[in-house]
């Protein structure tokens, strides 16, 4: 498995932390060289295999410049993982619209603005796939995540859109749908709780197996939807949440 992605060419947006950096890791790992478009690629490991680029997926013109710079210095495209998104926090009430209008922007359009530029790419390729991030709450109502899983839920349906408008194309489109993941946006808000120790216990004690997902297990996730071993799979969703969505186990 280790060269899977051998001589394939990835982009991952928002691949410089959390999910999207463990993604990047194993895809160069397994043999891919990987753009990694970012607002903030600073932070990527020295790898001749990874290719920074900044760009804003809220924003047409920094996609289209950035996906432009990735193709070119990957010299095509094989692998595209929409990856960047924001959180937020609060029930239908409390998000000003502002806040609504921005995480749909990064969360939702970003992912067309981004797509829509790769694809002509893609369709050049004998292995397009493209993995979308999505999440748990697409499908499980979670307290406190109106806005958060309105985007998501919108993730999930697009997938499945896209992967019917393009599986004639030999494009495939899968999302992943992790449960809680141990990243720095669910560390911010843990430490901005009244009691972080016992906000994070509460996490974790929802999730069957009893513990946050790692950012890795999601990666692993992504890069099995990508592989061109992975050639029948499309239009799936693909759970990385220790059961959350279909077990209930009993305390």
């Amino acid at each position: 498995m280790s060269g899977e992605f051998q001589n394939l060419r990835a982009l991952v947006t928002g691949g410089a932390s959390g999910i999207g950096l463990a993604t990047t890791t194993l895809l160069a790992q397994r043999g891919a060289t990987v753009a990694v478009v970012d607002v903030n690629p600073a932070g990527l490991p020295d790898d001749p295999a990874l290719i920074a680029v900044a760009g804003d997926v809220s924003d047409m013109d920094s996609v289209t410049a950035a996906v432009s710079v990735a193709t070119e210095r990957l010299g095509g495209l094989d692998i595209l993982v929409n990856n960047a998104g924001i959180g937020a926090a609060g029930t239908v009430e409390d998000n000003p619209e502002e806040e609504w209008r921005r995480v749909f922007e990064v969360n939702v359009l970003g992912i067309m603005r981004v797509t829509r530029v790769a694809l002509p790419h893609l369709r050049r390729s004998d292995h397009a796939s493209i993995v979308n991030t999505c999440s748990i709450v697409a499908t499980a109502g979670l307290p406190q995540r109106a806005l958060y899983s309105a985007t998501k839920g919108a993730v999930l349906a697009l997938t499945r859109a896209m992967a019917v408008d393009h599986v004639r194309e030999g494009i495939r489109v899968n999302c992943v749908n992790p449960g809680t993941v141990d990243t720095p946006w669910v560390r911010r808000l843990l430490d901005a709780a009244p009691d972080p120790g016992a906000e994070r216990a509460a996490l974790e004690a929802r999730q069957p197996h009893g513990r946050l997902v790692s950012a890795d297990e999601v990666a692993y996730a992504i890069c099995s939807l990508a592989s061109p071993q992975a050639a029948s799979t499309t239009g799936t969703a693909l759970e990385v949440d220790g059961g959350m969505a279909g077990l209930r186990a009993r305390r």
